[in-house]
């Protein structure tokens, strides 16, 4: 019972880990927009809540991001702002391709670091983590 139940459950994590692969961005799709090379792309623009989830540097705390999107490439601001990132300050950027994310950065008290990212199917919850001297940074998008 116990080895159906782990193979259940890791079935499960390794097909929402690869539903961006099994299921290619397609144009028409929602929340997605077509490049003028033909490219479908993820289309992040707008508002997202925001949950930081820094328990070694200030524990959680909310924000609203605004993601613009130029093409490929996005940067979000905060809207709210705290202590360490006032209102208005960039607080994510990158590169979209086909595959999702090209590349993926958080700023930091460090500057710009890459971070690893997941996007749900739908576009409508983008989870990171960001590790910064071995403490892990999290920020979880939702979109508005």
């Amino acid at each position: 019972m116990k080895k159906i139940l782990m193979a259940l459950i890791l079935g499960l994590v390794f097909t929402a880990a690869y539903a961006q692969m099994d299921n290619p961005l397609k144009q028409g799709m929602p929340s997605t927009v077509t490049l003028s090379n033909g490219e479908v792309i993820y289309d992040l623009s707008g508002e997202w809540d925001a949950i930081y989830d820094n328990k070694e540097y200030g524990g959680k705390n909310e924000d609203i991001v605004k993601i613009t999107q130029k093409g490929n490439e996005f940067v979000g601001i905060k809207l709210i702002g705290n202590q360490w990132k006032p209102v208005g300050s960039e607080t994510i950027k990158g590169e979209l391709d086909k595959d999702g994310f090209k590349s993926f950065y958080t700023s930091t008290v460090e500057g710009w670091t890459a971070s690893d990212v997941k996007i749900d199917e739908n576009c409508n919850r983008i989870e990171i983590e960001t590790s910064l001297g071995g403490v892990i940074l999290g920020l979880t998008l939702t979109r508005k």
